[in-house]
């Protein structure tokens, strides 16, 4: 048999792929590529789990601040109780202004109020208790509170809303916490005040509303009567004119000249009547001995 005389067939090969490895500059350069984009892979992620954890504790943060301000309508308190009528109603655990019973007897009880700082502003309407201008002065001065303010600051809720009428010429402010609607009898206006939380002190951010001022109320004695229920300009006539008449029995203590009254409203609308604390007040003098 013979042999074929030509050549086995040979597969040539191009040089660029020959199957030698390629420079290690060329295998550095892949590596720290794949290395970058590895990197970039694992920050993104990291990233994701970073926000998503942050997400979690802010959430969780708002929901235990949520809870907690909850809690304060959800418990209230309640003050010391002369009978069964103050004995169903209850306030909200929010700072209030700081006070000390002198005296208490069936009809009402004399307190001693420490000083406080208020927002204010004039009420539309000729009317105390009108849910309308209610509803205005009360939005003013909740924006004030919440960040409407020099500082962009919000600032804790306190209890309860003080509704006042004064005389004309004004004496200074009475009484205590968050809302106050004060009448100025010969204008025929009402002044709706809010009380300033006391960590502040004198320090309170400055409104950016020019309808809302900030004022000092002095330190003062009051006769209190406690109530339950919705309020009325009607209502507020006649027990200021059933205390004004208590009063003129007390031994010890007589309304002060020019005394105009107040009303103290604890509880957010949602509560029920009976529950309500209400709280008229007028501001007395010891009498001469």
């Amino acid at each position: 048999m013979s042999r074929s005389i030509y050549p086995s067939p040979v597969t040539l090969v191009p040089k660029s792929m020959a199957t030698e490895r390629p420079p290690s500059s060329v295998v550095a350069t892949r590596r720290t590529t794949a290395a970058n984009n590895m990197s970039a892979l694992e920050a993104r992620v990291s990233l994701i789990f970073a926000l998503a954890s942050q997400t979690t504790s802010v959430s969780q943060r708002l929901l235990a601040d949520l809870a907690t301000e909850t809690a304060k309508y959800v418990f209230p308190k309640r003050f010391e109780s002369r009978n069964l009528e103050e004995a169903l109603m209850s306030v909200p655990d929010l700072e209030t202004v700081r006070f000390k019973v002198l005296t208490r007897n069936d009809q009402y009880e004399i307190r001693e109020l420490e000083p406080y700082f208020v927002a204010e502003t004039t009420m539309p309407g000729k009317y105390g208790f009108d849910l309308n201008g209610a509803s205005q002065s009360f939005n003013v001065l909740a924006e004030y509170l919440f960040g409407k303010n020099t500082l962009n600051e919000t600032m804790e809720m306190t209890t309860p809303v003080l509704t006042r009428k004064i005389q004309s010429e004004g004496v200074a402010m009475d009484m205590t916490t968050p809302v106050i609607t004060k009448k100025l009898e010969d204008e025929d206006k009402w002044k709706m005040s809010f009380v300033m939380p006391s960590k502040y002190g004198s320090k309170l951010p400055l409104p950016k509303n020019s309808a809302v001022t900030i004022k000092e109320v002095p330190g003062r004695t009051v006769a209190v009567v406690a109530f339950s229920g919705f309020v009325s300009d009607e209502d507020v006539i006649r027990r200021e004119s059933r205390l004004r008449n208590s009063l003129k029995n007390d031994s010890q203590y007589k309304v002060k000249s020019g005394a105009s009254v107040e009303v103290a409203q604890y509880n957010p609308p949602f509560t029920l009547p009976f529950t309500r604390r209400n709280e008229i007040s007028l501001e007395v003098e010891r009498k001469q001995e």
